[in-house]
């Protein structure tokens, strides 16, 4: 199985031997990925292997050396101007507004946006990709159970129209029922031409939902192929599967 990112011309998304880390603490060692639109890669690899400092530094709130391409220099944008180009980030732990309703936090997804027509027709779509959260539409945020929350977080999200939209430890908490009604809203993301970044710890959920996907291990990608074939590598199957 390859090592290295796809090459493609066409990459929505380019990191090419990007390395960071937390002052001294080096975390991420001369990575490289790429991203094509209308798909879904996933980021697996264990707790502490960089995953999550990769979102940070594509959202701009960390500093890098390396190249970062989203369409022109992302390296050069501030998360605020990131957030401008479509590139929108679910945290994990959600972090919604707990003391708002959850169509308020919805609504705060869409704050930049100018026209209110599209915004309120986008909100009705929400509610229809996401049905549980129209029937809790007046009801706070923070009282909902943990899947909830995560169906408004990933709501609020879509409701900045993001081009591709980092998606952080999805399943972390939840019940596999609930897993899986969000790995099909992935599906139908894709299918309305929303690239999805997955960075899960849950290697069956991020193979299960992504065409490909990156094995991330001590900050460096160590395997990098089509996500039905890496969940078949004996590698994956023995460190991540149990198997």
């Amino acid at each position: 199985m390859s090592t290295a990112p796809a090459s493609s011309a066409e990459a929505l998304l380019r990191v090419e031997q990007v390395s960071a880390g937390y002052g001294l603490m080096p975390v991420l060692h001369g990575l490289s990925i790429e991203v094509r639109a209308a798909e879904i890669v996933a980021l697996v690899g264990s707790n502490g292997a960089g995953k999550t400092t990769l979102l940070r530094v594509l959202s701009r709130l960390l500093p890098c050396t390396g190249t970062l391409r989203f369409n022109q220099d992302l390296a050069a944008m501030t998360p605020d101007q990131a957030f401008g180009h479509g590139l929108v980030q679910v945290p994990e732990g959600r972090q919604l507004f707990d003391r708002m309703t959850v169509q308020d936090n919805l609504l705060m997804g869409a704050f930049r946006r100018h026209d209110k027509a599209a915004v309120a027709r986008d909100l009705q779509r929400m509610y229809q990709l996401f049905p549980r959260l129209g029937e809790r539409r007046r009801q706070l945020a923070g009282s909902m159970s943990g899947g909830e929350q995560q169906m408004c977080a990933m709501a609020r999200a879509l409701m900045a129209a993001p081009v591709l939209m980092m998606i952080d430890e999805m399943s972390l908490g939840l019940a596999p029922v609930i897993v899986d009604q969000l790995t099909e809203v992935l599906a139908e993301i894709r299918k309305n031409g929303v690239t999805v970044l997955l960075v899960e710890q849950d290697v069956q959920v991020a193979l299960g939902a992504a065409d490909r996907a990156y094995v991330i291990e001590n900050g460096r990608v160590t395997l990098a192929g089509p996500a039905r074939q890496l969940i078949d590598d004996p590698a994956v199957q023995q460190a991540y599967l149990g198997v």
